[in-house]
């Protein structure tokens, strides 16, 4: 693992009908979904550090503190800006920001940890 504060990472997607809040049910409007913004972000952190693990390393969430601030209607980009802002050990904080093709809808502080990809996976799989 070679991950710095300062790396950064995007992620971008069209709203997609299947992206909104009444598709996904997280609301009943034809508007870009929360959910859909988290992952989004995730992603966008995730592609910010990729070039800092080993192959047999990934990242998985673990704190994703949200503000979804405007609504985007389906037919617009959007776009998601992730930055490391600390590494603890194991534990990598990103700063996250969204915009759509009129300005900022939203940010958040995000936390992911590095694991050991086969480990983790026997471990998930040891439960049933």
């Amino acid at each position: 693992m070679l991950i710095t504060a300062g790396m950064k990472g995007t992620a971008e997607t069209l709203v997609e009908r299947e992206d909104t809040a009444a598709m996904v049910g997280s609301g009943d409007l034809l508007v870009y979904a929360t959910p859909c913004m988290a992952a989004l972000m995730e992603g966008a952190a995730c592609e910010a550090i990729a070039s800092g693990l080993s192959a047999s390393e990934t990242t998985v969430g673990m704190e994703l503190n949200l503000q979804h601030t405007a609504p985007t209607p389906v037919g617009m980009e959007v776009r998601a800006e992730a930055e490391v802002t600390a590494v603890e050990g194991k534990v990598i904080t990103f700063s996250v920001k969204v915009f759509d093709e009129a300005g900022q809808i939203g940010s958040a502080f995000h936390k992911r940890a590095v694991v050991d990809s086969q480990r983790f996976l026997d471990k998930a799989y040891a439960k049933i």
